[in-house]
């Protein structure tokens, strides 16, 4: 969409402290200022500008997205067999975090050759679950779950530690979202919450407990892109990860809760998700330089 311009206020504390929210060996390097006036895939004026720009609703988020993807065996077997999260769970959370920021802030270029830079690694994914299933990475209805899942976390995780959300929002940010879901080869990415639903009604029953789920969960509670203060905060994003899933979903995926940690959980992110809205990221900050628009 195309954003009305208005001056650039001069840039203030938090512009100034602003930092890369991820950074270091691996991670590419994109100009999110430039060129000036381009919105990318999404703009200023977009939800997932809105939401994507809050770290503690990704965390969170992404998180709960990985455990329903690792639910399903064949997203699982490809997951865990053909990417480096067993060997470098630091660098695979650098990318996947950094693919968000530039498919949602980084000007178009970026942000279509980084689409196209995943779905040629996803070209070269294909197996058989240890269950007998064949898989391929590109297979829509596996795609299609993996966007859903993304989307999903991000959006619930926003709206239950940052702020609500209305059904219309809601339904705004998804509809956004299926056009970079269709790019990356998830052909009937949803575009509402109800369409969403459908699909958690679709994949509900394919969904199934498995250690390595535990041992995903056991990595990202000692792991962290964002260094000791993230490690001493993972423990709390794993729990409210667990608590974000279908309620349904959580004793079927024999998830570990732990009603104490959950407890302190739940008032510190959200300290923590506020206190984050009022500092953004380098990234977020240049991709409103870049469009002549003044953070809020």
């Amino acid at each position: 969409m195309t954003a009305v311009e208005t001056p650039v206020r001069a840039p203030g504390l938090k512009a100034r402290l602003a930092k890369p929210l991820f950074e270091g060996p691996g991670v590419a390097s994109v100009d999110y200022g430039a060129p000036k006036g381009d919105p990318g895939l999404y703009g200023p004026d977009s939800m997932a500008w809105r939401i994507h720009a809050n770290p503690i609703a990704l965390a969170i988020g992404g998180v709960a997205a990985v455990i329903l993807e690792l639910a399903e065996p064949r997203v699982r077997t490809g997951v865990w067999e053909h990417s480096i999260f067993k060997t470098d769970p630091l660098l695979r959370m650098q990318r996947t975090g950094e693919a968000t920021m530039i498919t949602t802030y980084g000007p178009t270029k970026a942000a279509e050759a980084r689409i196209a830079m995943v779905t040629r690694m996803h070209e070269r994914i294909s197996g058989v679950t240890p269950e007998g299933q064949a898989y391929t990475a590109l297979e829509p209805e596996l795609m299609t779950w993996v966007h859903v899942t993304a989307g999903w976390g991000f959006l619930n995780a926003y709206d239950r530690y940052v702020e609500p959300l209305s059904l219309a929002d809601k339904d705004r940010y998804f509809a956004e979202g299926a056009r970079l879901g269709r790019a990356f080869g998830a052909a009937d990415a949803p575009g509402s919450v109800a369409e969403i639903d459908q699909w958690f009604e679709r994949m509900g029953p394919k969904l199934k407990p498995h250690p390595i789920i535990g041992e995903f969960l056991d990595i990202v509670a000692t792991t962290s892109p964002v260094g000791l203060a993230g490690r001493l905060v993972q423990p709390l994003v794993v729990q409210a990860s667990i608590d974000l899933l279908p309620a349904a979903l959580r004793p079927r995926l024999k998830l570990p809760a732990s009603q104490l940690r959950l407890a302190v959980a739940r008032p510190a992110l959200r300290l923590m998700a506020k206190a984050a809205a009022k500092a953004p990221s380098q990234e977020v900050v240049r991709a409103y330089e870049r469009m002549g628009r003044a953070l809020a």
